[in-house]
């Protein structure tokens, strides 16, 4: 019997309710217990102490010397504030990227994968249901993986280079009482600018049943953008692109902070996840389950 007549009958069925299918709670358990978010939980609670480790043999990026003109990564190891900062700032580019291309990408794919997303379908969860459940906890998973590694890097700098204001490479400091929420608006800032990259992988695990192939091609088209952003010749163009700013996240740790930057990365962002969202969700509605 067809997914469609299950469906039918269950939504006749006493006590039957759509909204019940498929728990947060429960998927999140499921994806929780997965060896890739693990092993992700892993790579990003390593990286701080891998800094540390790496200052410790190096030495000190101040102490090298270097020019005039100081970086963040010149000041990584003046309070805890400057270390969290910096371990933010190095894997933004990639590292940050590769579990939200992980976690949504691989959702619905690794289900096809598998053969069993015809089942969760024929249980009956409604499509629209799977596809909310498992985007949330996708997203979730995303967040969490970017809180993370502030929160770590945050302990581990305090350990080892104590706590203190947040110096910047332009000179003057935050005072310590206003880095957490100005590191906190950062992590937020990344985490908008990823919904692309969500939005991306998310569609393509609604499109095929390799979840290699989704996480894949949301990391290279993000990397694609990286690229165009770089070239000059497409003038103003290059502000639709999220890439473009992707730097702004700077602007928060700024001793007055910058908001228009932002607020433009941010819109550009929520606009083409939106559409990316809506795409996965239509076609996911209408697609033939074989998996």
């Amino acid at each position: 019997m067809s997914a469609a007549v299950d469906a039918t009958e269950a939504a006749e069925a006493p006590g039957y309710r759509a909204r019940r299918t498929l728990p947060l709670r429960v998927e999140a358990v499921r994806q929780l217990r997965r060896r890739r978010t693990l092993l992700m939980g892993g790579v990003l609670a390593a990286l701080p102490f891998i800094l540390i480790a790496a200052f410790a043999i190096g030495g000190t990026p101040s102490s090298r010397g270097g020019g005039d003109r100081l970086t963040l990564m010149d000041t990584a190891t003046a309070s805890a504030a400057n270390f969290a900062a910096t371990c933010l700032f190095v894997s933004a580019g990639f590292l940050l990227v590769v579990p939200v291309a992980l976690f949504c990408g691989d959702t619905v794919a690794s289900e096809a994968s598998w053969s069993s997303l015809r089942y969760l379908l024929a249980a009956p969860v409604p499509r629209a249901r799977l596809l909310w459940s498992k985007l949330v906890v996708a997203l979730g998973f995303s967040l969490a993986a970017m809180v993370l590694l502030p929160l770590v890097a945050l302990a581990a700098g305090a350990a080892a280079y104590g706590w203190g204001p947040l110096e910047l490479p332009t000179g003057g400091a935050l005072a310590a009482s206003d880095t957490v929420p100005r590191l906190a608006l950062v992590v937020a800032f990344i985490f908008v600018s990823q919904l692309v990259t969500a939005g991306l992988a998310f569609w393509l695990s609604t499109k095929t049943d390799a979840p290699l192939g989704a996480v894949g091609g949301a990391v290279g088209l993000t990397i694609v953008g990286n690229v165009l952003d770089a070239v000059t010749a497409l003038g103003s163009w290059r502000e639709f692109l999220p890439a473009h700013w992707q730097f702004a996240r700077a602007d928060a740790l700024q001793p007055d902070l910058e908001w228009g930057g932002m607020a433009k990365g941010a819109a550009i962002s929520v606009t083409y996840a939106l559409i990316l969202f809506a795409f996965a969700f239509r076609g996911f509605s209408r697609k033939d389950i074989v998996s």
